[in-house]
């Protein structure tokens, strides 16, 4: 009977400390990573709003709440799938801000800058949690690990979401710059893309690294060029803010 009551209390400490554990990697993982897409597509609405067009702002997504810009594929479940297959690059993507092209002031220009605010906050938050580094030694030192934490995660996220988004592909960022920067002929051709992208990106960091390891090829260019510009910025970061 002793023996029981041993066993059942081994187990009852296992699950409380994998509970624990859960817990801990769920708030230095959620809380950075819903910062950095909250921000990324509230960005996207604000100066959207500030260049004419208010749609994004008259449906209530220039807004910091999470619920409003979350996407039960792009943010949860691909993700999640990537991480089981053990992609060498994490993705995923948030409900798109509506934007009214033709509600802009100056359409082209200001599509590419519409398009370059979600990158650019990012990259802005990345350097903030890198500045936050600094403030660790003045913090208690449990507080300070799990703050730490958070800030190098934050870091990452917010630079691989960056960099990602830069990618010449509508309805990437990067697509939809490339579209306003190219000649006009040029870019309607690329913005046709646009239906096709996701099926496309799935394809260049899915299908095709998935199928290069079943034939014992490496199909995955694309998302090791990506992980290469990933570690070049969060390097860039890193020796900008004194970190280095």
């Amino acid at each position: 009977m002793i023996e029981r009551v041993r066993c059942a209390t081994r187990r009852t400490v296992r699950g409380k400390r994998v509970a624990e554990n859960f817990i801990y990697l769920a708030t230095i993982w959620v809380i950075p990573a819903v910062i950095a897409i909250t921000f990324h597509e509230a960005a996207h609405g604000f100066v959207a709003h500030l260049l004419g067009d208010d749609t994004a702002w008259r449906l209530g997504r220039v807004s910091f709440n999470p619920l409003k810009h979350i996407d039960p594929v792009g943010t949860i479940l691909l993700p999640g799938m990537l991480l089981l297959l053990h992609s060498p690059f994490l993705f995923g993507y948030a409900k798109p801000v509506p934007v009214n092209f033709r509600a802009l002031r100056s359409p082209r220009r200001d599509m590419v800058l519409v398009a370059a605010a979600g990158p650019a906050m990012n990259i802005g938050l990345a350097i903030i949690a890198a500045l936050a580094f600094h403030l660790l030694n003045y913090l208690p030192d449990m507080v300070a690990l799990w703050l730490a934490a958070n800030l190098r995660n934050a870091l990452l996220l917010n630079v691989v979401l960056a960099v990602f988004n830069l990618f010449p592909l509508p309805p990437l960022d990067g697509g939809r710059i490339l579209v306003g920067l190219l000649p006009i002929g040029a870019g309607r051709a690329l913005a046709r893309l646009e239906p096709f992208g996701i099926a496309i990106l799935l394809g260049l960091f899915i299908v095709l690294p998935v199928l290069g390891a079943n034939l014992g090829l490496d199909f995955s260019a694309v998302s090791h060029a990506l992980a290469t510009a990933t570690n070049t910025v969060i390097r860039a970061i890193v020796h900008l803010t004194g970190n280095g």
